[in-house]
């Protein structure tokens, strides 16, 4: 094992010469010491697999830090070393990737019951605030599909591999990594489905023993032909598809093996751009050109950096072929992605600073308007802003920036939604509308006779949450029309001294235009249709005396004696709206003023603005019902003065809250050297509980008036 680690330094040392000897051994001893005596399934020493993990993280170019992190990155998980072991003889930097990838490993493990392997992939992403994090989990998965055969269970190496292919090996393409996504996805469909990346190497290997050319051939025949172009030192290789890769666009484009054109890949790497596109003509000019193949990633990259020139060509021999056409910059970033960014674009430090671009860089593939262009086989979604939270299960829900427990609420499903009176946050009550963190875990509280409030379509961003709830108070909305409409129907007949049934009421339907007897209901209720409407499209001729003066606005007393259209069960901001100049509570005289397609507003009978109302007719006598729901809070509004004392503020406070009141607002209307005077809305159950609030300040020695406005 020490030849091993001497070999990565070597490796280190040359992609970086001032590499930290001393600190790196300090890493390789502590995972030794760490690990101990523990076995991988193979039976090697455990500390074998994170040494093959810094070996490829030294592969990869990266920096120190990462590698090291690549040596400790099990520690934690698996052995009783902490994380405040590793800061103090590593640094803050190192525990914070540790950290990182521990916590990557925890979510792994949840994903195994988790139905959408989409969700680990968001996450992964939008969880990285340093990208490192992810390459050495991308090392770590790549080592353990290495040595996967030696795992005991089938069904365990069938459920490695399919996490593998269902979301590291997309996560690799993600980063631009397209060696390792293809050696990932290579070992798992070895691994899923070995019959046919059996048929397929047996294909290729036919096809090449029967060829009339060798790849070799084709590369220098290439060669030739950029020769004669005068493209000196361009660099040309060619590789071979693999089996999964030719397997997977077998299936996603029905095509039998024979019909594929890009079995083959040949590459060429030029000094510059021009050059790229002076190649391009040169290939062109020489070969065949097949319609539709060509794409010009340099122009237009793709959403993970890549660039370079594709066609397909029938090449030399005859040969169906990709070429890929790129400079040597953009064959770093094509080898090693996302890592390649370490040699070519900053320099080597140790702040963390230089990679803040990387988390740039994910936005910008969050924000890819084609995910198909490269990832075929999935459905990866791109997100812009995202925010990851979990369920007290730790089921992932995927919200956009500033949603709330409400969004999250509807996010599981529209039933919890629509009944959510609560929410913990990390275990804490929090407000409906707190805006949610990444990585927060909501539980949501219900009831069974919550319901949306029209308030909620304020503040929640999710267009789920907000058709629900748009949806569900329009169902509400009409229901609460109707039960009104029917009311007042009823009453307006009784106050006629007219029979109301069913039967009287269907010509009226017809000749007014509603669909349904609800939907007659309902304009009633909505104020579109009046109840006098009705009555004279039920008596169109008969007993026109009796009708004229029964419709007639009631007074006060009749309509007190008959109790007035009850509004018990009807939700404020629906059917109803409580006035504001009045505030009108249970125990107050109240009538309403119907407000075509708005529904009722409520009015205490003394307001000044119910007797200027003009319209008599809409003018309707209503009634509290039986008795106000205790839950229900109204808002009683008080006109205040009291003495200008230090403390007069909060003694006035605390004699509302003595009774059980509420302040949901207060404005100062004056204020001099010896008094204030104050506007204050409390909460309260009633007409009687408001009263209860008054006598407690006026006992008050700092109160000189107070009155309900």
């Amino acid at each position: 094992m020490y030849r091993q680690f001497e070999e990565l330094l070597d490796r280190l040392r040359h992609n970086n010469p001032a590499v930290d000897e001393a600190t790196l051994r300090r890493a390789y001893e502590f995972c030794m010491k760490a690990h101990g005596s523990q076995l991988r399934a193979s039976g090697d020493p455990y500390y074998t697999h994170p040494l093959a993990v810094a070996q490829i993280l030294a592969d990869f170019k990266l920096d120190q830090s990462t590698v090291i992190t690549g040596l400790l990155h099990d520690t934690v998980e698996d052995t009783l070393a902490t994380l405040e072991d590793i800061e103090k003889q590593f640094g803050k930097d190192i525990a914070n990737l540790v950290d990182g990838v521990t916590k990557l490993s925890q979510l792994e493990l949840q994903s195994e019951h988790t139905k959408q392997a989409e969700n680990l992939r968001k996450l992964v992403l939008a969880m990285s605030s340093d990208i490192r994090v992810l390459l050495v989990k991308l090392a770590d998965r790549l080592h353990n599909m290495r040595t996967l055969h030696h795992v005991s269970s089938p069904e365990k190496r069938k459920r490695t591999a399919r996490e593998t292919i269902e979301i590291y090996a997309p996560l690799a393409e993600r980063m631009g990594m397209q060696h390792l996504k293809d050696e990932l996805e290579d070992i798992a469909f070895g691994i899923m489905n070995p019959d046919a990346r059996e048929s397929v190497q047996s294909r290729l290997s036919f096809l090449y023993e029967n060829a009339d050319y060798t790849v070799e051939a084709i590369i220098d025949d290439i060669q030739r032909v950029l020769k004669d172009a005068n493209i000196e030192n361009a660099l040309v290789n060619g590789r071979q598809k693999t089996p999964y890769s030719i397997w997977k666009k077998m299936q996603h484009k029905r095509v039998a093996f024979e019909q594929l054109s890009d079995i083959m890949a040949f590459r060429i790497v030029v000094h510059t751009v021009p050059e790229v596109y002076h190649a391009l003509g040169a290939v062109h000019n020489a070969y065949l050109v097949l319609p539709g193949r060509f794409k010009d990633y340099i122009s237009t990259p793709k959403p993970n950096g890549y660039q370079s020139l594709h066609t397909g060509l029938i090449g030399p021999f005859n040969s169906r072929i990709e070429v890929q056409i790129r400079t040597e910059e953009m064959h770093q970033i094509a080898e090693y992605g996302i890592a390649s960014h370490w040699e070519y674009k900053q320099g080597i430090s140790h702040d963390g600073r230089q990679y803040a671009w990387l988390r740039g860089l994910l936005d910008i593939l969050d924000q890819a308007p084609n995910p198909e262009e490269f990832l075929e086989n999935t459905k990866l979604e791109m997100f812009q802003d995202q925010v990851f939270c979990f369920t007290p299960k730790g089921d992932l829900i995927q919200l956009p920036s500033g949603a709330t427990p409400i969004d999250f609420a509807y996010a599981v499903h529209s039933q919890i939604g629509n009944h959510i009176t609560a929410a913990k946050i990390n275990g804490r009550l929090m407000p409906l509308r707190t805006v949610l963190n990444n990585g927060d875990q909501v539980e949501v509280i219900t009831s069974k006779t919550q319901r949306p409030s029209p308030t909620w379509e304020r503040f929640v961003v999710t267009g789920k949450a907000r058709s629900h709830i748009r949806r569900y108070i329009r169902q509400l909305k009409r229901e609460q029309f109707s039960e009104l409409g029917r009311s007042m129907l009823v009453k307006a007949f009784k106050h006629a001294h007219l029979d109301l049934t069913e039967k009287l009421l269907r010509p009226a339907i017809e000749q007014l235009k509603q669909g349904a007897l609800e939907d007659l209901y309902a304009s009633i209720g909505e104020g579109t249709l009046s109840t006098h409407e009705v009555i004279q499209a039920v008596y169109p001729y008969d007993k026109p005396e009796r009708l004229e003066p029964k419709l007639k606005k009631q007074k006060a007393s009749d309509s007190a004696s008959s109790g007035g259209v009850s509004i018990q069960g009807l939700i404020d901001g629906m059917a109803l709206r409580y006035a504001g100049c009045c505030h009108p509570l249970p125990g107050d005289r109240i009538s309403g003023i119907v407000k075509t397609g708005k529904g009722i507003t409520i009015h205490t009978a003394n307001c000044e603005v119910l007797k200027a109302f003009s319209d008599p007719n809409r003018v309707l006598e209503l009634s509290w019902g039986k008795a106000a729901d205790d839950q229900q809070k109204f808002v009683g509004r008080l006109k205040a003065t009291f003495l200008n004392m230090t403390g007069s503020l909060s003694s006035f406070s605390t004699a509302i809250a003595k009774q059980g009141g509420n302040i949901s607002n207060i404005k100062v209307t004056n204020r001099t050297p010896d008094f204030w005077d104050i506007i204050i809305d409390v909460e309260v159950k009633d007409a009687e509980h408001l009263n209860l609030v008054l006598a407690s300040i006026r006992t008050l020695h700092i109160t000189n008036s107070v009155e309900r406005v």
